[in-house]
């Protein structure tokens, strides 16, 4: 018997050396931080897999927002449905109103009585953001009537399925009743790039001659991070700094919509942030990060957080997030400018 028990010890102690090692190969992985240039009760993200139409990523995504300059995307939506129907050709002259040429930068600075023609509005508001073009086009699309295009921008988000979106005017200046949201923004760049692909040229460019000069765009995601073709960037003070921005290279396509951010040179770091998480290996499976808000230390993920496997038009709903509040303040401040391409099948079409 005596001699069992050195065996017995050495037993022991080779399975605890065991338990030890098997219990460092299967602790997680550390938490990571994610950085948010932003105030939690204006932030709102999502990253899309354009696709598969897969949710790689999610913050507030069904909170709704003020949209600022990104609805312009709807504006530009309506101008080439219109184009498509041949309601307008790219030479159609719009006559700019009192009322449009009242509109505060930014802009062409348009005189009652003059005309753009559809190529060159296009430009303007894909470059320039140019507010009174987008009124212009949309007192032209709605039979002379600001509130009546607002209407059909509503109706139509509602059929690409944009539930938490109204629209209340076509450029995008401060409305407390024109309200988005990030999953909805994700859904109409999507939209854009599925159901009108010959169009997209134009949102590759970041400037544009008019009337004998260079007018320059300042979405400076562009050449900034390769795969990168830009979408839509806006501000309003009420809503922060946003951006709808496209990810088309080596095989992958991401949708991207940051809402909120204090500057553009932070909400342009977090894009690329999140581009960069998104395109890691096993994003499936790994941990969410901690969130790290403007002002804040290290907080836990909100509702909302966990990546869905759907999340958009034609695959099941992920689950919503609780609505927030929307950004009290007034809004003063005006939209700043832009580009786009984005893609994906999974939309309706009419």
């Amino acid at each position: 018997m005596p001699p069992t028990f050195p065996l017995l010890q050495k037993l022991i102690a080779l399975l605890a050396v065991l338990a030890l090692v098997a219990g460092c190969t299967t602790a997680a992985p550390p938490e990571s931080v994610l950085a948010v240039p932003a105030q939690p009760q204006k932030y709102a993200a999502i990253v899309v897999d354009a696709s598969t139409g897969k949710t790689l990523f999610e913050v507030n995504s069904r909170s709704q927002r003020y949209p600022a300059s990104l609805t312009k995307m709807m504006t530009l939506y309506m101008l080439f449905e219109a184009m498509e129907s041949g309601r307008v050709t790219k030479e159609t002259r719009i006559p700019v109103s009192d009322h449009a040429a009242s509109q505060p930068p930014t802009k062409l600075r348009f005189r009652r009585g003059e005309t753009i023609d559809v190529d060159s509005a296009i430009r303007a508001m894909v470059v320039k953001s140019a507010n009174d073009v987008a009124v212009a086009v949309g007192e032209y699309l709605g039979g002379g009537s600001e509130d009546q295009f607002a209407a059909m921008m509503t109706a139509k988000a509602r059929s690409l399925g944009m539930s938490g979106t109204n629209f209340r005017n076509a450029c995008g200046l401060p409305d407390d009743g024109q309200v988005t949201t990030a999953r909805d923004m994700a859904v109409l760049g999507m939209a854009l790039e599925k159901r009108f692909p010959q169009h997209f040229h134009y949102f590759s460019e970041s400037d544009f001659m008019f009337r004998g000069k260079l007018v320059r765009g300042h979405n400076d995601m562009l050449g900034r991070v390769r795969g990168v073709d830009g979408i839509k960037t806006g501000y309003i003070r009420a809503s922060g700094y946003n951006i709808v921005t496209s990810y088309n290279a080596d095989g992958r396509h991401l949708i991207v919509v940051v809402m909120g951010a204090d500057t553009a040179r932070q909400r342009n770091d977090h894009v690329e942030a999140l581009i960069q998480r998104s395109l890691g290996p096993a994003i499936a499976d790994a941990g969410q990060p901690r969130l790290m808000y403007s002002g804040q230390q290290p907080a836990s993920p909100p509702p909302g957080m966990t990546p869905s496997d759907s999340g958009l038009p034609g695959l099941p709903p992920s689950p919503a997030a609780p609505a927030s509040a929307q950004p009290g303040q007034p809004a003063s401040d005006f939209p700043s400018p832009d580009l786009a391409s984005p893609g994906a099948p999974l939309l309706p079409t009419q």
